[in-house]
């Protein structure tokens, strides 16, 4: 089973891009694609996917090519922002959400008075 507590901080550029290389081929053969099949999938030359695989460099779009063509894009969750409101800005919403609903005979009343 492969390590999934890896202390990122402490590895080189070049050891970060062989682990991203070996979850891509790990992926990739347990889908039972060969490189040319997700090259294919990916719009891209087999070449750079045994690139990656073994642990080379390549451009950040022919990653998410290759991880597209491996449905694993859900991996750049991480990256998303969530918006967090603070404190202070929770409590001014709830103050101005709504206590009481006003009836609609009375705003009718109204009108016919003008």
């Amino acid at each position: 089973m492969a390590n999934t507590n890896i202390n990122w901080k402490a590895l080189t550029d070049e050891a970060i891009v062989k682990e991203i290389g070996a979850f891509v081929k790990h992926h990739r053969l347990n889908q039972n694609k060969t490189q040319a099949n997700v090259a294919t999938q990916a719009g891209l030359n087999r070449w750079t996917i045994s690139q990656l695989e073994n642990g080379e460099a390549i451009s950040l779009q022919s990653l998410i090519q290759i991880l597209r063509a491996l449905d694993l894009l859900y991996i750049f969750d991480s990256f998303k922002i969530e918006k967090q409101l603070s404190p202070i800005q929770l409590a001014k919403l709830e103050h101005q959400q709504r206590k009481r609903a006003t009836s609609l005979n009375i705003k009718s009343n109204k009108e016919e008075e003008w």
